[in-house]
């Protein structure tokens, strides 16, 4: 009988066996990877979800690294794990991140191979590692460093691992577990380089979105300050709109014959209304100046106890009015001041008026007083006080504090806005002291500065002053020779027929045409002495028809005056570019326009 032996078919089963124990293996491998980086996804989309729901936890990047060095240090017991982070520009990495020791009594792991270029890398807490190591450390194999990148492509860090030896009788299952390490922490370095790019976008979009809410917010208190200073604004216009309509409408009522004296009375409110409807467009001109830097300045030098004497006259007739005493305290060492005299006056004003408004009983008083190279003007008063709340609101534009004393708010909001911004152009500052229920100090505060060669008559930014500056009182130009023709041209009837009055009562003869074709037909007939010319005609610029008369070889000579509402700065030095003799700013001044007048008609005799 012929035997036969087993051995083969043993040894088949054998490797049967094996590839089906390497197969099982492989898959726990492949299904402990897959579990591992599952469960590291779902703890980051935790933390960005954390991010965007309105929960109070804040994340950051650093929470993220937390999780992945944690969450591999929890797959990986065998090894350790570390993130290095990268500064910009920077040749080395420090490490900032790092998983637990397996074991206290471990030593300190050692990066694989351990040595380069005669470095023995260590993995621990603010470890710095250069640049060229960890990407000699990535080249490896297997690798112990993997790069964490964001969408753009830069390096944020390194994710780094130091890896335990497999003690196995198995290469291939040893094999098996360096491959699978090495997939595990390439794609964790993924994910957490994903994560932290949508972190940083996450943050970005929330960063935008709060900076539109904080504009939001902005507009909408601009908005309620708007609305309010339109309120106040519209108030402070019909006031006196309303003296100026009444008064006229009684002047020209028939069958009312008031006295010389009455009449007088009537036309003095109508005028102090106008005046008052000024102020208050020059206080919003004034503050849009300043605030574009457009604000000229005239320096001169300033007898200080004559201005703040003129002040508190100006204040006099409010305060008795309200029953309030008024009291000027000067140092007898301070007698003058280089500074803008018309500027300085405002702000003594705004401070006197607001304190006025303010105080019910008791007194308002100016002091001034040296203190070094500063001197300091005080208004004060035993008001009803500003609470601390609302002191560093106080000169914001529009801004105004309810006012019990007088049951309604007053003003504009812009005086303490436009008297602080004067300061700061005069090299000062404002400060405010008060108590509610006690009074307030407001300090205007200067440098006492003495006057410079060439200083004194220039603006701020050394500029000469504008001629145009404002003159108190005029003395009527009397014409002692022949009076020559003036042609204006004016298409606002009510202001030409007022300038034509006021000339002609000086002497002069006025020519009135009301648009550039008339002006040209009048040339064409006489030559005048001075030309008026509005600057907005309803047919052609004044400024262009400046230009064409500059270039006429006839009436280049003729002196020209514009008269016009542009009123900014760099109006005049425009309308003096264009070939101008000078400038005047509506609403006419009449004195100052017959004094131009008597200067150029002078001229051209």
């Amino acid at each position: 009988m012929q035997q036969y032996s087993s051995l083969p078919e043993q040894n088949s089963q054998l490797d049967a066996t094996q590839t089906v124990l390497t197969t099982i293996q492989q898959l726990k491998a492949e299904l402990w990877l897959e579990r591992s980086l599952s469960r590291l996804q779902n703890r980051l989309n935790d933390c960005l979800v954390c991010l965007t729901s309105n929960q109070q936890t804040v994340t950051s990047e650093a929470d993220i690294f937390k999780i992945v060095v944690n969450e591999l240090n929890s797959a990986l017991n065998n090894s350790r794990v570390a993130i290095a982070l990268v500064e910009p520009q920077q040749t080395v990495s420090k490490v900032c991140f790092i998983s637990s020791s397996p074991s206290r009594r471990s030593p300190l792991p050692l990066l694989k191979p351990m040595v380069r270029k005669g470095k023995k890398l260590h993995l621990r807490l603010q470890e710095e590692i250069d640049i060229e190591d960890l990407q000699f450390l990535e080249k490896q194999d297997p690798p112990n460093a993997w790069q964490l990148a964001d969408n753009s492509g830069s390096v944020i860090g390194w994710l780094i691992i130091a890896r335990t030896p497999i003690e196995s009788s198995c290469e291939l299952f040893k094999d098996v577990c360096t491959q699978i390490t090495s997939q595990l922490l390439a794609r964790a370095a993924q994910q957490c380089a994903a994560t932290i790019t949508q972190l940083r976008r996450i943050q970005s979009l929330q960063q935008h979105c709060q900076n539109l809410e904080n504009l939001n917010q902005e507009l909408e208190r601009t908005n309620q300050l708007k609305n309010q200073f339109l309120a106040n604004t519209s108030h402070e216009i019909r006031t006196p709109l309303s003296s100026i309509i009444g008064f006229t409408h009684l002047l020209l009522a028939q069958g009312y014959e008031p006295s010389r004296e009455r009449h007088q009375e009537y036309l003095n409110i109508i005028q102090s209304s106008g005046k008052h409807l000024l102020a208050l467009i020059n206080d919003i001109l004034d503050l849009s100046k300043i605030e574009a830097n457009q604000l000229e300045m005239q320096w001169e030098k300033v007898d200080l106890q004559t201005l703040c004497r003129n002040v508190l006259i100006l204040v006099k007739e409010k305060a008795a009015n309200k029953g309030l005493k008024l009291v000027l305290e000067i140092d007898s060492n301070v007698t003058t001041l280089i500074a803008d005299s018309l500027r300085l006056k405002q702000m003594l004003l705004n401070l006197l008026f607001n304190a006025l408004k303010f105080t019910n009983t008791g007194t308002v008083g100016l002091q001034v007083k040296s203190n070094d190279s500063w001197i300091h003007f005080t208004v004060w008063d035993t008001g009803t006080g500003i609470p601390k709340e609302h002191q560093t609101e106080l000169f914001q534009p529009y801004f105004q504090i309810a006012n019990t004393v007088v049951g309604r708010d007053e003003g504009t909001g812009l005086g303490l806005a436009v008297t602080r911004k004067l300061a700061e152009l005069h090299g000062g500052r404002v400060e405010v002291e008060s108590e509610l229920n006690s009074g307030s100090r407001f300090t205007i505060i200067l440098p006492l500065r003495q006057a410079e060669e060439g200083e004194v008559g220039r603006t701020g930014d050394g500029e000469v002053a504008n001629s145009q500056s404002p003159i108190t009182h005029y003395q009527l130009p009397i014409t002692n020779y022949p009076s020559p023709n003036i042609l204006l041209v004016e298409d606002d009837l009510p202001n030409a027929q007022m300038m034509q009055t006021y000339l002609q009562k000086l002497g002069y003869q006025v020519n009135l045409v009301k648009n550039a074709a008339e002006m040209w037909k009048s040339l064409n007939k006489q030559k005048p002495g001075v030309i008026l010319l509005d600057v907005q005609l309803p047919d052609e610029n004044g400024l262009a028809l400046v230009k064409k008369l500059r270039e006429h070889k006839y009436f280049r000579t003729i002196p020209i005056i514009v008269q016009t509402a542009m009123a900014m700065k760099g109006d005049r030095e425009t309308c003096l570019a264009a070939g101008v003799n000078d400038y005047i700013a509506k609403p006419i001044d009449l004195p100052l326009l017959g004094t131009l007048v008597s200067k150029y008609c002078k001229a051209s005799i």
